[in-house]
C-alpha cells in the first residue's frame, strides 16, 4: 500500500484477517488511494450519519470519483440511537436496494456509532462483506475503529448484539478531529488516558504533560497519542481477537460506565468517554478501598481529569438523581457476565490493570454511592 503524506502504519497481526491502521494528518482526500487494492467492480457503500456528511462526505466522495470508483451512500441521523435494530434494519434495506455483491465494500464514514453500526451491517449482509472504518472522532480513532468489535444497542443495555468483524483497513486522518466540538475531543481523550491506566503508567506519565497540545488542535502531540492508543489496541487485539483474556482489560471504567449510559438511554446528556472516565474512577476508587490500590493514586487520576475537563463523579451530571441499585441491575446484565458472576477490570494502581471475579460487593456500592452524591 502507498502511504501518503507522511502517515504512519500500524499492523493487527491476525493471520489472515491482519489489516493496517494508516495514520496521519490530511489522509481524506485520498481515501480513494488507500481503499483502491479492497475495490472490487461492485464498487463501495458508504455508511455515515448527517453531521459527517456534511462535513466529510463530500471529500470523500470526490477521492473516489478521481479514483473511478462506484459508489452509494446511505446517511443516517447522527447521535447514540442510531445504534438500534430499527437504524439497522433501515440501513440494511437501503445497501440491498443498490444491488450489492459479495464483493461489495462498506465504508464506515463517523465516529464510534457509524463504525459499530456500518460493521454490523457489513458482518450480516450476504453473510459478511469486507469493510473499511474511517473514524472521524478521537475516540473512534483510538479505540472503536480498531478490533473488529461491532453492533447495536438494545433495550437490554449497550453493544448487546453484534459480531466481531475486522475491518480489512482503518484510516485515521487527525486533521478531521478539529471539526469536533471541543466536548467531543475531551471524551474521546479519556479512551486514549485508559492506555495508561491499564499497563503503560510511562505513557499517562507523557498524557499529564502533554493532555492540552492533543486537545487543543491537530499536531504532533495528537498524532502521537491517537499512535501509542492505536499501539497499545493492536497488540492486545493481536494477542486475544475474542476478548477471553487479555483484551478484557480493554474495558477498564466500562462496566461502571455502560450502566450510568444504560440510566440515561444514551440521550445524550453523558458521552461515552465521558461516561468511561467517570466508571475508571469508580474501579481504582474501590480497589484503593480494598487495599489494592493506592489513594493517591486515584487522587492524582481525578486531578488529570479534573484538568483536562472529563467528569470524575456521576453527580456533576446535572439533573439527574442516580438509583445505586438499578445502577447495579444494569451492570448484571453486561456482555462481561460469566456463568452469573461479572468479570471486573480491576487495578494494583497507574498501569497495573488486572480482571477479577473477586469483587467487594459493599466496597463497589460504596464507591458507586460516592461517585454519584455531590461532593
Amino acid at each position: 500500500m502507498e502511504i501518503l503524506n507522511s502517515a504512519e502504519t500500524l499492523r493487527v497481526d491476525l493471520g489472515s484477517r491482519s489489516y493496517d491502521i494508516v495514520i496521519g494528518s490530511g489522509l481524506l482526500p485520498d481515501t480513494g488511494t488507500y481503499i483502491a487494492p479492497f475495490v472490487k467492480p461492485a464498487g463501495v457503500v458508504i455508511i455515515t450519519d448527517e453531521n459527517v456528511a456534511r462535513l466529510h462526505l463530500p471529500t470523500v466522495e470526490a477521492s473516489l470519483d478521481q479514483a473511478g470508483i462506484a459508489r452509494h451512500t446511505v446517511i443516517v441521523p447522527a447521535g447514540e440511537a442510531s445504534k438500534s435494530f430499527a437504524c439497522f434494519e433501515n440501513v440494511v434495506e437501503q445497501v440491498l436496494a443498490r444491488g450489492i455483491e459479495r464483493s461489495t465494500l462498506i465504508i464506515a464514514l463517523g465516529g464510534g456509532v457509524i463504525g459499530d453500526l456500518a460493521g454490523y451491517v457489513a458482518a450480516s449482509l450476504l453473510r459478511g462483506l469486507d469493510f473499511v472504518q474511517i473514524p472521524t472522532t478521537l475516540l473512534s480513532q483510538v479505540d472503536s475503529s480498531v478490533g473488529g468489535k461491532t453492533g447495536i444497542n438494545s433495550k437490554s443495555g449497550k453493544n448487546l448484539v453484534g459480531a466481531f468483524h475486522q475491518p480489512r483497513l482503518v484510516l485515521a486522518d487527525t486533521a478531521v478531529l478539529d471539526t469536533l466540538p471541543k466536548r467531543e475531543i475531551v471524551a474521546g481523550y479519556g479512551e486514549v488516558a485508559k492506555y495508561g491506566l491499564i499497563d503503560d503508567a510511562d505513557f499517562f506519565d507523557w498524557l499529564e504533560i502533554n493532555a492540552p497540545a492533543v486537545i487543543a488542535t491537530d499536531g504532533d502531540a495528537r498524532r502521537q497519542a491517537v499512535l501509542r492508543s492505536c499501539a497499545a489496541k493492536a497488540r492486545i487485539v493481536s494477542q486475544d481477537e475474542r476478548e477471553t483474556g487479555k483484551r478484557a482489560l480493554l474495558n477498564l471504567g466500562h462496566t461502571f460506565g455502560h450502566s450510568f449510559e444504560a440510566e440515561l438511554a444514551y440521550d445524550g446528556r453523558l458521552l461515552h468517554g465521558e461516561a468511561v472516565a467517570i466508571g475508571m474512577i469508580i474501579a481504582h476508587d474501590v480497589c484503593a478501598a480494598m487495599g489494592m490500590a493506592s489513594a493517591q493514586e486515584t487522587a492524582r487520576i481525578i486531578s488529570h481529569f479534573n484538568a483536562v475537563g472529563l467528569p470524575v463523579k456521576a453527580s456533576q451530571i446535572a439533573g439527574v438523581h442516580w438509583d445505586v441499585d438499578r445502577l447495579i441491575s444494569h451492570m448484571a446484565r453486561d456482555k462481561k457476565v460469566r456463568d452469573g458472576q461479572i468479570t471486573f477490570v480491576m487495578t494494583r494502581g497507574i498501569g497495573k490493570a488486572f480482571t477479577s471475579r473477586e469483587m467487594d460487593v459493599a466496597k463497589m456500592r460504596a464507591a458507586i454511592t460516592r461517585s454519584c452524591q455531590a461532593a
